[in-house]
Order: structure tokens, then sequence, then C-alpha cells
């Protein structure tokens, strides 16, 4: 009886421990993904997750405008459908864009088929919109699995995940958000933001865009680049080359 409940909890923990890799956004267990430059570089990369999303996409652009940054957009496949003028107007501001999938499923429950076909939908519903062919790709709440990440590979995708969380889609102020922010940043990081939802499309993030200003104001204000995904990712291969 020892041993078989020895063996449970043995289970139970191998269990506990490959959950956590599906989820965690800096475990490089499954397979690599890029999670910024590591700490002293003076770079950092503000990301954006589940838009188009009007209005609040169009306030963070303008947001960013204003301070003349540049910034990486993971959007939704069927928004972008929705707001092809959204999207556009993003690329056209000179941010990156890449694909958060068509719906925003959780895929480490998903199949394979699943996934290629919302890959499929969404790398054309941006190309349409766009004229861009998307080439980084987020996971929806970060879950993956090998597969997961072979199938995107598969695609000529390149994951991107992110090592500065700032739980902006559940903060009561944008003060909690930049809080939240700047007990992570050390530089080189990859910040995880929303412009949108996943759950619906006008999603109120005034507080992000809130947040978003506070955060440039302050990482500017002390020397910091702020880089979209696919500059940092040039920099960090630049790095290797050498």
């Amino acid at each position: 009886m020892l041993l078989l409940l020895i063996g449970g909890a043995a289970a139970a923990g191998v269990a506990c421990l490959a959950g956590y890799h599906t989820m965690s956004p800096t475990s490089q267990l499954y397979g690599p993904t890029f999670i910024g430059l590591g700490p002293g570089s003076r770079l950092l990369a503000l990301t954006y997750d589940d838009g188009p999303n009007d209005p609040y996409t169009w306030r963070t652009l303008e947001v960013l405008e204003r301070r003349g940054v540049k910034a990486t957009f993971f959007l939704i496949g069927q928004y972008v459908q929705q707001k092809p003028e959204i999207a556009r107007a993003v690329v056209v501001a000179g941010h990156a864009i890449g694909s958060h999938t068509w719906s925003h499923p959780n895929l480490i429950f998903e199949p394979v088929t699943e996934l290629r076909r919302q890959l499929v939908q969404t790398r054309q519903a941006i190309l349409d919109a766009t004229g861009v062919e998307t080439k980084i790709f987020r996971p929806p709440f970060g879950g993956r699995r090998p597969a997961t990440l072979r199938t995107v590979r598969a695609f000529g995708l390149k994951t991107v995940m992110w090592n500065v969380t700032c739980y902006d889609w559940k903060a009561k102020s944008a003060e909690e958000i930049v809080a939240r922010a700047e007990r992570q940043i050390r530089g080189g990081d990859v910040i995880l933001l929303h412009d949108g939802s996943h759950v619906r499309m006008g999603a109120n993030r005034s507080r992000s865009v809130e947040a978003t200003d506070r955060i440039l104001t302050r990482y500017l204000g002390e020397g910091f680049e702020f880089v979209t995904i696919p500059e940092m990712m040039e920099k960090k291969q630049l790095a290797i080359s050498r």
C-alpha cells in the first residue's frame, strides 16, 4: 500500500510539473520560444494580445504614436475579419503583428488538426486585411505542448512568449498594472499587455492604455528603448553570431 501511495504521489507530481511547463511563459522544456534578451539590455518590447479591439486598439495606437514607440500586436483572426481597418492601421503605423489564432482556444486541449485550421484562417485574414504574411505567433493563454510548437514551426512561425506579466486583464487600476510591470522589468524584457479580450469585441482596456502611457513615461525617461519583437529578435541573433 505504501508503495502504491508513493507511486501515486510521484505520478501526480510529474503531472503537475508537466502542467506547469505547458502554461509557464518562460519555460523552454517543450521547445524554444522567444522571451527577450535577458537582464542588462536597454531594450524593451511592448506586446499586445487579443486585438484588434474597437475602440481601445485605436487609443493604444494614439499613445504609441505620441511617444514615438513601435510595439507588437498579436491579433485574433476573427477580430481581424470583423475590423480589418484597425489591423491595417496597426501596420500602417509601423508596428509589428503576429498571429494569436482564430478564436483564442487553449491549445493544450486542442488537436493538431484544429491548430492547423486556426493558423491557416488567421494567416489568411491578416494577409487579406494588411498584406502582411505573419512570421510570429503567440499561443492563447500561453498554453502549448510539444506538438503545438512543432506545428507552429512547420508553418514557418516563431513562437513568442513573454517574461513580464502585467495581469492587466483583471487589474482594477492602471497603477496596479504599472506596479506589476515595475516589479519585473530588468531590461531586455517582453512585456505582456492587452488591447482587447478574447471574450468579446469592445472589452474595456482603458486601464491598459493608461498603463502603457505611464510605463513609457518611466522607462523612456530612464533611457530605455522600445522595439518590436522582430527588432529584438534580430538583436539577439546578431549577438549570438558575434
